[in-house]
């Protein structure tokens, strides 16, 4: 008597050849590898296969045209004699550029199966990212796109516009295709079906209460910075100062410093965080913060420097290659730079999982240096504004003040004392130097909170 075999977790039997053992293959390779007979029933009880060539030709074209990537290297089929019939048996190893899937269904659960005891299941979502993770040593930008259904209207039109080439070469060089042939999350954030997005809003005052208007940038990540660049610019109004007979023309925002810290949150962000980008204006700041702390390592004073650590290299060489970016670790300094003579310096926070950049509206910042009597032709130039600057200018000038110096020099209140040099703390021109009665207050320059 000829004991059985039962299906397990690495052997299925197969009566006849059926494309379900597609599903089987995929499983097998995504997982540990295994065998699958055919001309076996389920039981284990052999009944042969009628046509082993056709079979087996019909089991090498499925493989060659409904899975992807490549699985070839790793499936062999042979035939077998067994209990005087004719069988097929298809040895499947694991594969190496997990995972792998049925090419119409595409890397989602109903494409990707893997084995779970004697079954091949649908693959969770979770377990399809942590494949692609291993497979690509971790980096995101390498890792296969879930998405292989891509188009790059918006980048095709960019690069023409810069005079550079993107053909399959270039986006293979750049690594937009992997050594699989198939699109990478480089090219994903480059496509014009990119899931993340630039959020963008206006707000009325200097708190998140009143909006005056919103809106949400798509599409490829080249066109979210110059998009998200345009609409910013289009709230970046202009004063004109009149010394002599010259006009000075004075932004709100230098330009060069809204352009940098949108480069920054792309260029920075992290993918693997649902987070959304943002950017808020107010009256009298620009608040842009990008989804992803600091890199291993690195700390805030490194990245004001000028070290460079970008967390998508890859990314970061797009950017450079279309002359965006004209050096790395040149964004921060820049922004420094461009309010190198403002009493406010840009401001940089991080957190373990944000970077937030506050530039603080210059003209906001002329108007509360301004006298009481001029303030009026500005709207940002409030009372408290003004006491506010007239404090920040007197901090400056004897570098330690106290509430009480407060309270006697201005002739205001022990309250209206405190919430003055309570503001300046929080918008980043002074720090608190003690505590209780004894606190001091003392200038801040560098920017950092």
């Amino acid at each position: 008597m000829t004991s059985r075999r039962y299906e397990n977790r690495n052997l299925e039997f197969k009566r006849e050849f059926t494309e379900s053992i597609r599903k089987s293959i995929i499983a097998f390779a995504n997982t540990d590898g295994g065998r699958i007979i055919v001309g076996v029933e389920d039981d284990g009880s052999v009944c042969g296969v009628a046509d082993i060539d056709k079979t087996r030709l019909r089991i090498g074209n499925l493989i060659r045209d409904s899975i992807r990537p490549d699985i070839g290297a790793f499936v062999s089929v042979t035939d077998a004699v067994r209990e005087g019939h004719l069988i097929l048996e298809v040895e499947v190893q694991r594969g190496t550029a997990r995972p792998y899937y049925w090419k119409s269904r595409g890397l989602r659960p109903e494409g990707v199966f893997v084995r779970q005891d004697a079954a091949s299941v649908p693959a969770s979502e979770s377990a399809i990212r942590e494949m692609l993770r291993v497979s690509s040593d971790g980096s995101f930008e390498r890792m296969r796109s879930l998405r292989q259904d891509l188009t790059f209207a918006e980048t095709t039109s960019f690069f023409k516009g810069r005079g550079v080439e993107f053909g399959a070469a270039q986006r293979k060089t750049l690594g937009l295709v992997g050594a699989d042939g198939l699109f990478t999350n480089l090219a994903l954030l480059l496509s014009d079906q990119c899931p993340y997005s630039m959020k963008l809003a206006v707000f009325e005052g200097t708190d998140k209460v009143v909006f005056k208007e919103r809106r949400e940038i798509g599409g490829s990540v080249l066109a979210q910075v110059r998009d998200s660049f345009d609409y910013l610019d289009k709230w970046n109004r202009t004063r004109a100062e009149i010394h002599g007979l010259d006009r000075i023309d004075r932004r709100d925002y230098p330009p060069e410093a809204i352009r940098e810290v949108l480069l920054n949150a792309v260029v920075h962000r992290d993918y693997s965080l649902p987070a959304a980008c943002t950017a808020s204006i107010f009256d009298d700041r620009l608040e842009v913060l990008g989804a992803g702390g600091l890199p291993d390592g690195i700390s805030l004073s490194d990245i004001l420097i000028g070290l460079s650590a970008p967390r998508n290299a890859a990314l970061a060489a797009v950017f450079y290659r279309l002359r965006l970016v004209e050096a790395y670790g040149t964004g921060i300094p820049k922004i420094r730079a461009a309010y190198a003579d403002d009493p406010r310096p840009a401001v940089f926070e991080a957190t373990d999982h944000a970077f937030k950049t506050v530039l603080w509206n210059r003209n906001s910042i002329t108007a509360l240096n301004a006298e009481p009597s001029a303030s009026h032709a500005h709207p940002h130039g409030t009372a408290a504004e003004i006491r506010e600057a007239k404090v920040a200018s007197l901090l400056r000038e004897k570098g330690r003040l106290s509430r009480a110096d407060v309270e006697a020099r201005f002739e205001v209140s022990q309250a209206t004392a405190a919430r003055t040099l309570s503001r300046l703390v929080k918008i980043g021109l002074a720090y608190a130097d003690g505590r209780g009665p004894a606190t001091h207050y003392r200038p801040r320059t560098d920017g950092i909170r």
